[in-house]
């Protein structure tokens, strides 16, 4: 959750830019001093968590591309997934066999380990 002081510098010096899948709301500043970088950031739409900052929208906040994704998308290639936040600590987390809240019990070994002996 955004703080108050975020919530006012974005209602004063923020332009509205754009929105992605998760929510989050990208802003600009409205008027750049001479000689200084244009200021990006972000208000998330749920836990203020970065890795729900899509691939294509990182880029425009660290000023690897000019353009927003919503004035110029990125090429989506047929081999990419789509773009998952990081689940760790919550329930839709990765659980190998064995883990605690999945049963605690693994498979017993197979028997093709061998040891290595120093000669």
């Amino acid at each position: 959750m955004a703080t108050i002081g975020t919530r006012l510098f974005t209602m004063f010096k923020g332009e509205f830019v754009g929105r992605d899948e998760f929510g989050n709301r990208y802003y600009r500043e409205k008027k750049v001093l001479a000689g200084r970088r244009e200021r990006r950031w972000v208000l998330y739409g749920g836990d203020d968590e970065p890795s729900s900052v899509p691939p294509s929208w990182h880029g425009w906040l660290h000023h690897i591309v000019a353009e927003t994704p919503a004035e110029k998308p990125l090429e989506v290639k047929s081999w990419e997934k789509p773009h998952l936040p990081n689940l760790t600590g919550t329930s839709a987390a990765y659980r190998p066999p064995g883990h605690i809240l999945e049963g605690g019990q693994r498979d017993k070994a197979t028997g093709d380990y061998e040891a290595w002996r120093p000669e």
